[in-house]
């Protein structure tokens, strides 16, 4: 029986996780999610089980609400590295989920990079 997208993309995120555990030293993860309509991402600090900064594009003061291009992952990495910088957090795991690393996920790596977030 073939697997259907949803399930390869299940086993693909579980993969990512499971060796974002297995290397984890205390630091926390950078959670990328991406929708056909918006990016979101996410500092969580996997220990205390909190969530430490968020940013998105549904967010109006980012000026890119409801889109879903490099721009907007550009804009969207780059507000959560100033937030993380607010929040104490030089360093994160970056965690793609099941997305493969290009386009607005990779773009949206690169712009928290320049942001001073150590990935």
């Amino acid at each position: 029986m073939a697997n259907s997208k949803r399930v390869l993309f299940q086993k693909r995120r579980l993969r990512v996780r499971n060796k974002l555990r297995k290397v984890n030293a205390g630091r926390v993860r950078l959670s990328v999610h991406r929708s056909n309509k918006n990016i979101s991402v996410q500092l969580i600090d996997d220990v205390a089980g909190r969530t430490l900064a968020a940013a998105s594009t549904l967010e109006p003061a980012l000026g890119v609400v409801g889109k879903n291009n490099i721009e907007a992952a550009t804009k969207v990495g780059s507000a959560i590295a100033e937030r993380a910088k607010a929040a104490g957090v030089e360093e994160a795991y970056f965690d793609r989920g099941g997305f493969l690393f290009h386009g607005k996920v990779k773009a949206l790596a690169d712009a928290a990079r320049e942001g001073g977030l150590k990935i």
